[in-house]
């Protein structure tokens, strides 16, 4: 074996963490990666397998001209490894990447055994380890012990915030005399399945949502926080009748080539395992009671006996109050040998939890080597992100996830500023022409 530098501890073998452990591995560095599961549970896993996915199995958009695109290819060009190894267990899922969750677990706990230098250890961290360099990566669902430790360590209170996951049913119950193959606006290719819904179905429908039961709060639970890109269905729903038909069940772009009919409302289903047997409702995370669930699935065309694999679930999220505590390089600034990275920082999304466990990891790497470490400017999105989270004239923090409005704004006429495909394509190449000047690679 190679002479390493000092041993790094890193907290949670989810998304960040073993992101961040294979970048210092790659860098010569031993890790101790400690994962709690499976002696101890979140109430959201359904397995012990590293980099889990717990919710969609779908990490947003490729486009480079999109938000979440962007950043993609940044952790390209920084060397990702969890990147790369959800291209290659991808599935049909038009202009997002999508993956077989369990090939995408199973290849990720594969290379992190077979690293020289990354050891993992099935054993919960209950304190923050003082003596060795740590990178806390314990994610959303963070245990009560270590949360309490952290929330000591840096003297602030703990944000909180609910999470909701959509159920998943089996492909072989849907009904496809109404269901329909399509992609919106026809891009990419036609992978998702759409349940159509004309007036009367809808109002049937909403009104069954509006009305259902929901699984009843904890105490501690009533007073956190939503985050509004993952509102259950049902919150959605209480703010309107049509705003489900304005959110994750618009019609516009999904037309019924059979009929030709683009219909009052619309239901979409993404692919969620490589074999195409499972697929989950897109925007359908909710925190209805089972059999309420059951009846409201039922009540959607295409899915009248629908086999439900999986039933919505909703759980509390835990993060720092980050603009207070980090650097834009994720380094602790009370503890220069602590950084942290994944959803605990306020970076909300499965590509964002892997990008800042990737600059975590190298900056770790850095650290140690005495290097500079790499912070990267406001007009990249991962640089964007992270001084976000960073940004100590923040006075009401919450998660935030990549896209256009924390990026440095462009210095161009109004008429560009209005052109929002043209502006979003300059922002991109922005970014894109940064890293090959600079010549930050992997």
């Amino acid at each position: 074996m190679a002479e390493t530098t000092p041993e790094v501890i890193v907290i949670g073998a989810g998304l960040a963490g073993c992101e961040a452990a294979l970048q210092l591995a790659k860098r010569g560095v031993k890790v101790l990666l400690y994962e709690m599961r499976p002696q101890k549970t979140t109430g959201a896993h359904t397995t012990a397998a590293p980099a889990e996915f717990v919710c969609s199995n779908s990490l947003g958009s490729t486009d480079q001209t999109n938000a979440s695109g962007l950043l993609k290819k940044e952790m390209s060009y920084l060397g990702s490894f969890l990147i790369e190894i959800a291209k290659d267990v991808s599935l049909p899922a038009g202009n997002a990447l999508a993956i077989d969750r369990v090939l995408f677990s199973k290849k990720v706990e594969e290379l992190i055994s077979e690293s020289e230098y990354i050891t993992l250890i099935r054993e919960e961290i209950t304190k923050i380890p003082q003596d060795t360099p740590v990178i806390i990566a314990s994610g959303p669902l963070t245990s009560d012990s270590l949360a309490e430790n952290i929330k000591e360590f840096t003297g602030s209170d703990h944000l909180h915030f609910f999470d909701a996951i959509a159920p998943i049913v089996e492909k072989d119950s849907i009904n496809f005399d109404k269901a329909f193959y399509a992609s919106r606006y026809d891009k990419g290719e036609a992978s998702y399945i759409n349940c159509p819904m004309n007036k009367e179905e809808y109002e049937k429908f909403y009104d069954i949502l509006i009305n259902a039961p929901r699984i009843e709060l904890k105490e501690f639970e009533k007073n956190a926080k939503f985050f509004e890109s993952c509102l259950p269905i049902e919150v959605l729903a209480s703010r309107g009748v049509d705003t489900l038909r304005f959110g994750p069940m618009k019609p516009v772009g999904l037309t019924d080539k059979r009929t030709g009919i683009e219909n009052y409302a619309v239901v979409q289903l993404r692919q969620d395992n490589q074999s195409a047997t499972m697929y989950n409702l897109v925007g359908f995370q909710t925190n209805l009671k089972w059999g309420s669930q059951k009846e409201l699935l039922h009540s959607i065309p295409g899915l009248e006996n629908a086999n439900i694999l999986r039933y919505g679930v909703m759980h509390r999220n835990t993060f720092i109050n980050s603009p207070k505590l980090l650097e834009p390089t994720l380094q602790c600034r009370k503890r220069k040998n602590l950084f942290f990275a994944g959803q605990i920082t306020g970076t909300e999304g499965y590509t964002e939890s892997i990008a800042s466990g990737l600059l975590a990891g190298i900056n770790m790497a850095k650290f140690l080597k005495n290097e500079e470490l790499l912070e990267l400017p406001g007009i990249t999105m991962l640089g964007a992100l992270t001084h976000y989270i960073s940004d100590s004239s923040q006075k009401h923090f919450q998660p935030i996830n990549s896209n256009w409005g924390i990026v440095d704004e462009l210095k161009v006429d109004k008429k560009i500023k209005k052109n929002k495909k043209l502006k979003n394509e300059m922002l991109s190449n922005r970014s894109i022409e940064f890293f090959e000047k600079e010549n930050i690679f992997a």
